[in-house]
């Protein structure tokens, strides 16, 4: 399993092509919200989701990808998903 450093790394590759403010980009965090920080799309949100289910090969239902809107929220549900895979 990646550490949570690895999974920062691999979600800043997944939403890079969505990312609207580069300079907000460089320093993302935990606390990073996608729509107000980085100015990606809401409907990218959805290509960011199906783009994560694919990478990480899982299953994010509808309730979780609302929840998907920080860095530090999308670590946690993608961590909660690697676990219910064991």
């Amino acid at each position: 399993m990646q550490t949570k450093d690895e999974l920062i790394d691999t979600l800043k590759r997944i939403v890079k092509p969505y990312v609207q403010d580069e300079q907000a980009f460089a320093h993302v965090t935990e606390n990073t919200d996608f729509l107000n920080d980085l100015k990606i799309n809401s409907a990218n949100l959805v290509d960011i989701a199906l783009d994560v289910e694919e990478e990480f090969d899982i299953v994010i239902d509808n309730e979780a990808m609302e929840r998907m809107l920080t860095v530090g929220s999308s670590i946690d549900i993608i961590t909660q998903k690697l676990a219910e895979k064991l």
